[in-house]
């Protein structure tokens, strides 16, 4: 998938006319690509369009018009964006209670060890980005890829095979089933 350049990235005037639809555009997107695994951890699968959408509303919200500094927010983002053969996702610990935010992130430490997609027979560990976890400490948003051999992207294809998202942490073993629409988003990543 083609990373995000400064030509992608539409200036604050245009993108508030434009943006009303946009955001109809993104918020249909992301729900096609969102996957709640039990009732904590939530994968949001990022392409090239969720990412664009982030910066576009950065660079909106923090009034950014100089290049340099749209440039910038673009390489930060641009690690979202799933490598050939890989999906990409932010996972989402999310905790109701305010006052157990921090007992239910210390029983969740490890998670970045215990995230999967499982296609058939074939697992898929998730491959966390460095420095969000401590062996005392666990972020409530991380950013994680899932690299796929070719077998693992044609069995991905092949709709008659089970898909699921699932944690096996010894306090969080939870397995969503992939629906087809996501299956489908999954796959056209790939095909980019």
């Amino acid at each position: 998938m083609e990373k995000l350049t400064l030509q992608d990235i539409k200036d604050i005037a245009t993108y508030e006319k434009e943006r009303p639809e946009f955001q109809k555009h993104i918020i249909a997107l992301k729900k096609r690509r969102r996957v709640s695994v039990g009732d904590k951890v939530t994968l949001l699968f990022e392409n090239r369009e969720t990412v664009r959408s982030q910066i576009q509303e950065m660079c909106r919200v923090e009034r950014i018009v100089h290049d340099d500094k749209i440039q910038e927010e673009i390489d930060v983002y641009n690690g979202l964006i799933p490598e050939p053969n890989h999906l990409a996702a932010t996972v989402f610990v999310e905790i109701i209670q305010m006052d157990q935010i921090r007992a239910i992130l210390d029983s969740l430490i490890g998670l970045d060890e215990h995230v999967s997609i499982q296609i058939g027979k074939e697992k898929i560990p998730a491959i966390f980005e460095p420095g969000r976890s401590r062996d005392d400490r666990i972020a409530a948003v991380q950013y994680v890829s899932f690299k796929f051999s070719p077998e693992q992207i044609e069995l991905l294809k092949d709709e008659s095979v089970d898909l699921y998202l699932t944690t096996d942490h010894p306090n969080y073993k939870e397995q969503a089933v992939v629906s087809s629409d996501i299956r489908r988003e999954f796959v056209s990543d790939f095909a980019i």
